[in-house]
């Protein structure tokens, strides 16, 4: 333990080639957007604040592969023929091999439909170009994030936001839980914010990991949004005068207090919270290279003990891979009676439930157990970790746990969408994430067992 308290203080850090880019993905007024079993409208009526597409690129050298890096602000997945045509253009593009590339979706609540079965529907018309749209987007901006690449570190620090809050609420007089604000359950404020800095110290961009669902605009919003991720950029962007990239981490059960409302201001404040935690911790982070160790004792009116800043070598190494796990599934209906009971249903809301179970199904297959991954990524002396799920937040900090005291960015709906990750004693309980998933108990454990596993064996290589 003495050993360990009077151990030099540093940050993770990684020095090498880094490129960022950003596109505009708004999509056009119109497109069909409802993302809400309650909403009474179907398509977008105007637009809150721009969506957008920012890329990130590491590399250690030139001649190597690059890591690319994206985050988009959409929100899930509704097929995985959709996803592949986004992802699979960019790996064939840049040749690159499948562990190469995390695409990060927000999982903001406001944006547009990602499924082309929605043709039919009202805005459904504008799905197809806007899809198309995106390829092309996400493509360029990943090649324009390698053409600007230069040398470069990424520096990383710990904060806290208390802005994410429980979402499993008991309902009064009732054995059924309902998807809201918890007050008498703690909830996860870690935030994780990497710095990337040119070697003149201009701050080139900003990455902000934090868990928190952004649902604050609900079904009575009729606008596209970002959410609050929109408003948090700017106040960091505004600071820093480069771009900030989200990543959504593992918020399975992390929700705003306040949410599903139709009041773009409520979107907008919640933003600015989590705005300025990022920025209060970038002002506590040393530069990259630079750490605190302990000087000695001075004696004065009291005996001192004094920390001063020194250098170490910044870590360049860079490793990636993408790893299996079958995870079993709960007995489902089959898609034949899924659409069979949709065909027949007259409400609205249920049928709208019907609508995504199909694409649930259709994601899963008909086995009894689904094919899933997991992206790790070594980034100088932290890792980023990816899956595509809804995990709740037991998977990010049994990581933390584990990886400690190098930080790790877990995220969630990352290259892909089935559902919800729920943990083992939740399944005894009639609560959404139990009944909207399609993995059977003990799913999240094995995800994350693996997970660990692998992180573990990366951060020792």
């Amino acid at each position: 333990m003495k050993s360990r308290i009077y151990s030099p203080q540093r940050a993770a850090t990684f020095s090498g080639l880094i490129g960022v880019a950003r596109a505009d993905i708004t999509p056009p007024i119109g497109i069909y957007a409802r993302n809400w079993g309650a909403a009474k409208h179907d398509s977008a009526e105007g637009i809150h604040r721009p969506l957008t597409l920012t890329c990130a690129t590491f590399q250690s050298s030139r001649r190597l592969k690059p890591l690319v890096l994206i985050a988009a602000d959409l929100g899930w997945w509704k097929g995985s023929e959709v996803e592949w045509f986004i992802r699979g253009k960019i790996l064939e593009t840049l040749s690159l091999e499948c562990s190469h590339l995390m695409f990060c979706l927000s999982h903001t609540h406001a944006g547009p439909t990602l499924c082309r079965e929605d043709v039919s529907k009202t805005g459904g018309e504008f799905i197809e170009q806007y899809l198309r749209h995106l390829q092309s987007r996400a493509v360029q901006t990943a090649q324009r994030a390698l053409a600007k690449a230069v040398p470069a570190t990424l520096v990383w620090g710990h904060g806290k936001c208390d802005l994410a809050s429980n979402r499993d609420l008991p309902e009064k007089g009732r054995k059924r839980f309902v998807v809201g604000f918890n007050p008498t359950q703690q909830a996860d404020d870690t935030l994780l914010v990497g710095r990337v800095n040119a070697r003149n110290g201009r701050v080139l961009a900003t990455i902000v990991n934090y868990a928190c669902h952004p649902t604050t605009l609900g079904w009575d919003n009729r606008l596209i949004s970002p959410d609050y991720v929109g408003a948090m950029r700017e106040v960091v962007e505004l600071q820093t005068q480069a771009p900030c990239l989200f990543l959504q981490g593992a918020s399975g059960e992390l929700a705003p207090a306040e949410q599903y409302v139709g009041d773009i201001t409520v979107a907008e404040t919640h933003g600015r919270r989590l705005g300025h935690a990022v920025l209060a911790t970038l002002e506590g982070m040393l530069p990259a290279g630079t750490e605190l160790s302990f000087a000695g004792v001075v004696e004065s009116g009291a005996a001192l003990g004094v920390w001063k800043r020194s250098t170490y070598p910044v870590a360049t190494g860079l490793s990636c891979e993408v790893a299996e796990v079958e995870l079993p599934l709960k007995p489902l209906p089959s898609l034949a009676e899924i659409e069979e009971r949709w065909r027949g249903c007259k409400d609205r809301v249920f049928k709208e439930r019907l609508w995504r179970q199909r694409a649930v199904r259709q994601a899963v297959g008909d086995g009894k157990s689904a094919r899933t991954h997991v992206w790790i990524w070594r980034v100088g002396d932290a890792l980023l970790v990816g899956q595509p799920h809804e995990a709740y937040s037991q998977f990010q900090q049994k990581l933390r746990q584990q990886i400690d005291p190098n930080p790790v960015a877990v995220m969630n709906v990352v290259n892909g969408w089935m559902g919800y990750l729920p943990p083992r004693q939740l399944y005894r309980r009639n609560i959404y994430p139990v009944w909207q998933t399609p993995f059977a108990p003990g799913a999240l454990e094995l995800l994350t067992e693996m997970a660990c596993a692998r992180a573990r064996r990366m951060i020792k290589s």
